[in-house]
């Protein structure tokens, strides 16, 4: 294959806005006629091939076919390499040569987005898919008094989940959140202490925070929202929470349904914009809500001045914790060491392109050795749990079930939480459960 002329090519990356509202975005003909170009092109490069599972699909299609081209894999099979990409990134930010200013304007995510809107529009999702994403209704369902514990009894049920995995395809060996009654909103106003006037500005930091607590953060690890809390207010940090919110929308963006995603932006950019005026700075404990506000939304929206300034005012908490510490503003009298960390970054955490913040912050912790782990989980959320892909989900993450296995690590973790389940579920029943970075910082602060 010819190397085109690469005009442009020493420019920065450009990310191209989501033309989600032109009725061309929805034509199955033309979609069908750009996967065919891009796939041929990634099948002539295969630098993708240990990323995901959606390009050892796409190259065993071509392979297996009659021509050992693209132009001999059926259309109706590109459908394959569309359900296996779970929008992590990674292909567009660290591995594609191809990307805009590139000639030939190769952006994989967004070209599998575009396939899942397309599918989402024809119907052709199932049941359990919408429910799995529906994630707010679930929550608030499974979150009631009584009802949470019945729940979480059930998921930990071997012949309930056998019955779970027929029904809803939920596999029966996967990790299942579970949910409390106690959410995370309610102990950050039973936690946090200081008065807003307390607050110290620095840098670009306003020195208090809101946490959009995100719904995994309310009901299913509420104790991770808490923890933050208390090490914020520790570094002389005001928090609060928003005074409404919904799921940032991640969950129905994997799934395709823009408009859930544009409902859910209806809410919660105009919570998030009331605080920012106030002086507030936003903060939120799951790497994948972050980046939604930080890329998601502004690509979906880029003529939104109110989506514009949220995206700068939103922050990693490490990210935020590291940005004090530059302008002296981190306390960094800690209590007990943490020994030998094994830290899984998530994919949603590399491609906001602000380094190893966690990191850099768990190193300051005296007597504190932290092994990276950048290998993807493959969990995103509900990839991990459909009957379907659960297997495929635990080969991906293997290398990291292995490095931690060998390492025998005092603390191991990621700051995704569900990715760090992830993690445990490969792991040998001697090994602990995850501990959250978040956790492990209040831990080393000596905090109760």
């Amino acid at each position: 294959m010819a190397t085109p002329k690469r005009e442009g090519s020493l420019e920065a990356p450009t990310r191209h806005a989501l033309d989600w509202k032109n009725p061309d975005f929805y034509d199955e003909n033309k979609l069908m006629h750009e996967l065919e170009r891009v796939f041929d092109l990634c099948h002539g490069c295969r630098r993708c091939v240990s990323l995901c599972h959606s390009f050892p699909t796409l190259f065993d299609l071509v392979d297996n076919s009659e021509t050992m081209e693209v132009d001999g894999v059926k259309k109706d099979d590109y459908w394959q390499v569309v359900d296996h990409c779970y929008l992590c990134d990674l292909c567009y930010m660290t591995k594609c040569p191809y990307i805009p200013p590139h000639e030939w304007n190769i952006d994989f995510p967004h070209l599998m987005l575009r396939a899942k809107a397309v599918k989402y529009k024809k119907g052709e999702v199932k049941f359990r898919d919408k429910v799995l994403t529906s994630t707010d209704l679930v929550g608030s369902l499974a979150g009631i008094p009584v009802v949470s514990g019945v729940v979480n009894t059930l998921n930990q049920n071997k012949t309930f989940r056998k019955v779970l995995n027929k029904v809803l395809e939920v596999h029966p060996d996967a990790i299942v959140p579970a949910y409390h009654s106690h959410t995370g909103r309610a102990r950050v106003r039973e936690t946090s202490k200081l008065s807003q006037t307390q607050a110290v500005h620095a840098g670009r930091t306003s020195g208090k925070v809101a946490i959009f607590v995100t719904c995994y953060g309310n009901r299913n690890e509420p104790e991770i929202v808490e923890d933050m809390c208390k090490v914020f207010e520790h570094n002389g940090i005001p928090v609060t929470t928003l005074d409404q919110e919904q799921c940032c929308g991640m969950p129905k963006l994997e799934l395709g349904d823009l408009e859930a995603v544009a409902k859910a932006k209806q809410v919660n950019i105009p919570a998030m914009l009331n605080l920012i005026n106030q002086g507030w700075d936003i903060i939120t404990p799951v790497p994948s809500c972050v980046l939604m506000f930080k890329q998601e939304l502004p690509l979906m929206f880029p003529d939104d001045e109110d989506v514009k300034r949220v995206k700068a005012h939103i922050y990693d908490p490490f990210e935020y914790l590291m940005l004090r510490h530059k302008e002296g503003k981190l306390n960094t009298e800690f209590k007990q060491s943490l020994g030998k960390v094994s830290y899984h970054t998530s994919c949603h955490l590399r491609v906001q392109n602000i380094g190893y913040k966690t990191r850099e912050v768990l190193e300051l912790v005296p007597d504190t050795k932290v092994e990276l782990l950048e290998r993807c989980s493959g969990h995103d959320g509900t990839y991990a749990v459909k009957s379907e892909f659960h297997d495929i989900s635990m080969k991906i993450c293997r290398p990291i079930f292995n490095k931690v296995q060998q390492t025998k690590p005092n603390y191991y973790g990621s700051d995704c939480p569900m990715a760090g389940h992830q993690i445990e579920n490969g792991l040998s029943d001697e090994m602990p459960a995850p501990t959250h970075p978040m956790t492990m910082l209040r831990m080393a602060y000596g905090l109760s």
